[in-house]
């Protein structure tokens, strides 16, 4: 197994920051999770820290000279490149006072560094259009507004100015912020808790709230390594009652080629992208006359779906685990037991009544199993227990956020929970690290970025219970030999955890896999076990999911590979083409022959010729091709003929589907047939 090593790393942009993966969203209108003014999100953009401010804007004062930025103060993941990100937070201050040069009415909000570069949010008072009434901002941005803006910052970047950092009292800020009339600068400064307020200012023409850090002055910026991409809307606070702002995406390198290779992937995952190719593969659907974020299956795309989820399900029945089946709906009182109708309502549809009592349709698997565990007592002994379930969850998004399989409402995790002993805790998570390995790995996933997030100022559980939890993790984590980075205080308020992203083909990293210990549920339900002394104790509760969900692991792996599926997964594994009517009879009995062996056969129908055939097959991304004509009909062989490498020759009927049934059963060579194609190649290498 690869691990990612961003320190070590310098090819192009990938090295720069271990994780070139997100979309840039290009919805017109882009919805802010409501939570971002709480602690753990405003961390998790990295606009914000937990002890002071947002990466965020105002105007035009004098500076003091920067002081010395704190190691416990850094707001930069400890696994990212520091210099780059310094660039890409400057670089988003640079735009924010340049769109204030170019649209001096243009108010300041938050302006974060993210994957790939930054964005900012500005907001343009409105007005009202005079020939239909309706409340408008005063401009809306364009591309040639983007155009005019990135002038704006290479002029900034040109006369390099210090860029400095300011400590001013809360009354202070308050005054400054008054004085230059922004109004979404007073609402961030409320909710900074700490003093003294940081600011830091470009030269002495214009300052922004922020914790910093930033590069020294705006000519450590390369300009030329920056380009502004499109606007999008999102609503202040991610309430859609409150203002609409205008968001510029922009991203920020180092060097012009990473800029360079950067757009070149865009290029190949525009390419990739999974709407466009499940509707030409004919995968799946979303159709909006039943909603949006609710996927259809379509034929092809279940039977790669069945083939995952079956060897997910043969997966963790060989490692100890049981498959269980949950409801989809629930008395809201289980909800209110495990918390969930309290703290995620927001992201729960709502409740029914049914004979007089509220139920609802669940957003999470883990009650479930929480009420089966409590079932009965358990014992010591009984322990670890590990419980999987492909249970299919419905959450509520809004429709500006829904994104293929990407971003649904309705979608199936692979859950799983581990009930064990304190002292098996260690154990039971190499064991999920092991499994985790195995079932990426087979679908082509086996380079990491790994983090590891520990206990932040507000949880529950001991601090014993939370250093013992955390030690098991990392101990695993070593055992495993993987590198990992460490999110301090960026675990949940239940318990400390070990995310994984995966990267793909062209270098973007996917956030899939989680390993998670809990020490809320089992309070909150009265889970117990009796002890070796006879005591009734707590269990130590482990979550973890490996694809995430089956909905966007499937778009995951459909960009990675294009659609062009590894053979044991591919939708039709083989299609047989019919030179002539007079064959296709032949062709439906080794199709009937080759199905009754576990294989997915087609046989085309035979109405075009035989190279418009082969063209349809290789668009359909089907790996193996059979052409059937009297010939091969008489003598019982077939053509065969593989998408990568062409013409392969003639093979008997059973030994092409004998084969084809080994690379299926081992997954040989992933985007191989397995053996036929090595001798192919062992074949032409000899002539």
């Amino acid at each position: 197994m690869k691990l990612c090593n961003t320190a070590a790393a310098m090819s192009i942009f990938l090295s720069l920051t271990g994780r070139v993966a997100s979309f840039i969203p290009s919805a017109t209108r882009y919805a802010v999770n409501k939570s971002v003014a709480s602690t753990s999100t405003l961390q998790n953009l990295s606009a914000f820290t937990s002890k002071s401010v947002i990466h965020s804007s105002t105007s035009r004062f004098m500076a003091t000279k920067e002081a010395p930025v704190e190691e416990k103060a850094d707001v930069l993941p400890t696994n990212d490149d520091e210099d780059l990100l310094k660039i890409r937070h400057s670089s988003a201050h640079v735009m924010a006072m340049a769109v204030q040069q170019v649209f001096p009415e243009a108010q300041t909000t938050i302006g974060p560094w993210i994957d790939n570069g930054f964005y900012y949010d500005f907001y343009f008072p409105e007005t009202t259009d005079e020939e239909t009434g309706e409340t408008i901002p005063s401009r809306k941005l364009s591309d040639s507004d983007l155009k005019t803006v990135k002038k704006a910052m290479d002029k900034i970047c040109g006369k390099n100015y210090p860029i400095t950092r300011e400590e001013v009292s809360r009354e202070e800020a308050k005054a400054r912020i008054e004085a230059i009339g922004e109004p979404f600068k007073l609402e961030i400064l409320e909710s900074i808790k700490t003093e003294p307020i940081t600011i830091y200012h470009i030269g002495e023409e214009w300052w922004d709230l922020c914790a910093g850090p930033h590069v020294e002055s705006t000519g450590k910026i390369p300009k030329k390594a920056i380009q502004l991409q499109n606007v999008a809307g999102a609503y202040w606070r991610g309430d859609e009652n409150r203002e609409m702002l205008q968001r510029i995406y922009a991203t920020a390198w180092k060097e012009v080629p990473q800029l360079k290779a950067y757009k070149k992937m865009l290029v190949e995952a525009k390419k990739r992208d999974h709407r466009v190719l499940g509707k030409q593969l004919d995968l799946f659907s979303i159709q909006e006359d039943a909603g949006g974020g609710l996927v259809f299956w379509h034929p092809k795309g279940s039977k790669i779906r069945t083939k995952i989820e079956d060897f997910w399900k043969e997966a963790h029945i060989e490692d100890g685990y049981d498959i269980i089946y949950t409801p989809h709906i629930a008395n809201l009182n289980l909800w209110k037991t495990s918390g969930h109708n309290d703290f995620y309502r927001d992201g729960m549809f709502q409740q029914m009544e049914v004979e007089n009592e509220e139920y609802q349709i669940k957003p999470m698997n883990c009650p479930f199993h929480c009420l089966m565990y409590a079932d009965e007592l358990r014992s010591y002994r009984d322990l670890p227990i590990r419980w999987g379930e492909l249970g299919t969850v419905y959450r509520y998004e809004r429709s500006g956020t829904l994104h293929g399989l990407m971003r649904v409402r309705g979608f199936t995790q692979d859950d799983a929970h581990i009930f064990c002993l304190p002292d098996q805790l260690q154990d039971e998570i190499v064991g999920v690290l092991n499994l985790i390995e195995t079932i990426l790995s087979r679908f082509g996933f086996d380079d990491y970025e790994i983090m590891l997030s520990t206990q932040p100022d507000k949880s529950v559980g001991s601090d014993d219970i939370w250093e013992s939890a955390t030690a098991a993790l990392e101990g695993a984590l070593k055992r495993k030999g993987w590198e990992y980075g460490i999110d301090d205080g960026g675990g949940a308020f239940y318990g400390p955890k070990i995310d994984i992203k995966i990267r793909d083909a062209i270098g973007r990293t996917w956030q899939c896999s989680t390993v998670q210990c809990d020490f809320n549920l089992p309070e909150r339900f009265g889970l117990e076990y009796v002890s070796a002394e006879g005591v009734k104790e707590r269990p130590i509760m482990v979550h973890r999911a490996i694809f995430g969900s089956i909905e966007r692991f499937f778009g995951i792996l459909v960009e990675s590979t294009a659609g062009e599926f590894p053979f044991w997964l591919a939708p039709t594994q083989l299609k047989l083409l019919p030179v002539t009517d007079a064959v296709k009879p032949f062709c439906q009995e080794i199709a009937r022959k080759a199905k009754r062996m576990g294989l997915r056969v087609d046989v085309d129908r035979g109405t075009e010729r035989l190279g418009k055939q082969i063209r349809n097959a290789e668009k359909a991304r089907v790996p193996v091709m059979a052409v059937v004509g009297m010939k091969e009909m008489e003598s019982g062989s077939l053509a065969v003929r593989s998408r990568k490498l062409g013409d392969l020759g003639s093979f008997s009927i059973d030994d092409l589907l004998e084969e084809l049934v080994r690379a299926d059963d081992e997954a040989i060579e992933m985007t191989t047939i397995g053996a036929i194609e090595v001798k192919a190649e062992e074949e032409k290498s000899e002539e």
